[in-house]
């Protein structure tokens, strides 16, 4: 059966997205792409050094027919610096998908929601893909969701933090309200909580400080690659109820017991 993540009419088989920040070299980063399966790569493209035509960047290091590539917009303080970062990718990379972070706080890089809601509204017009990274806030994923962006990012907990998810009651209510592929992006620190994620119903789960700060980066993208799916298969399987009492898993019923 086919069971693929669509994103504004676009299919992928992987439900894992990966970043490329982080990591401690070329290689590292190369492996654990290719060992993590994902297709979908984002990349800060303000942090890229774009002066200098002969220099070569991230985005020479990635296959275009192989992934898709995310650029975002990283460092963005305010909607109006997302907006100039958003076109400038646009320019670069040919591209209107744009991962959309207004951060306005270097301490604990939580996403500004007036400004990543004004953002969205100016680039959907100017005709781009918008995937929003925000608070666990199902009011505002739901606004984001009626303004046009394809898909929602919840975080699970502040960037890098590797403190799993924090915000899971919230990422129900907006998995239950939605109807664009909502992705949990930030904190995860090992599969398992991804794989958590997956089985509330998350449609895919972003990765990247879990992945590139690993003592091994490549088995750690296999790891995540695999709770992903495990997580996913437990939910297209449907999970038993959660009951209080327990209930025998052999028959109580027709067996022959001993004469007391």
């Amino acid at each position: 059966m086919s069971d693929e993540l669509v994103i504004a009419g676009k299919s992928f088989t992987s439900r894992l997205l990966t970043g490329t920040g982080k990591h401690r070299s070329s290689e590292d980063l190369a492996s654990s792409i290719a060992a993590s399966g994902t297709e979908i790569i984002t990349v800060a493209i303000g942090r890229l050094n774009l002066d200098d035509p002969n220099e070569k960047t991230l985005l020479d290091e990635i296959d275009w027919d192989k992934y898709q590539v995310l650029p975002n917009t990283a460092g963005s303080k305010t909607a109006e610096q997302a907006v100039w970062t958003a076109r400038l990718a646009r320019e670069v990379t040919g591209s209107d998908w744009i991962k959309l972070e207004v951060i306005p706080d270097p301490k604990y890089l939580l996403p500004d929601p007036v400004g990543t809601f004004e953002a969205a509204k100016t680039l959907i017009a100017d005709g781009f893909t918008v995937l929003p990274y925000i608070h666990a806030d199902p009011v505002l994923a739901t606004r984001l969701e009626e303004v046009g962006c394809a898909t929602v990012m919840p975080l699970g907990s502040p960037i890098g933090s590797g403190r799993g998810v924090l915000t899971t009651e919230e990422i129900q209510i907006i998995i239950e309200q939605s109807s664009v592929p909502v992705v949990v992006d930030a904190g995860l620190g090992v599969p398992s909580e991804a794989s958590a994620m997956m089985e509330l119903g998350a449609d895919c789960v972003l990765v990247n400080t879990a992945i590139a700060q690993a003592e091994d980066p490549a088995l750690m993208g296999e790891a995540f690659k695999l709770g992903v799916e495990a997580g996913r298969k437990a939910y297209l399987a449907g999970r038993i109820p959660e009951r209080e009492a327990a209930i025998p898993s052999s028959p109580t019923e027709g067996v022959p017991m001993p004469a007391t």
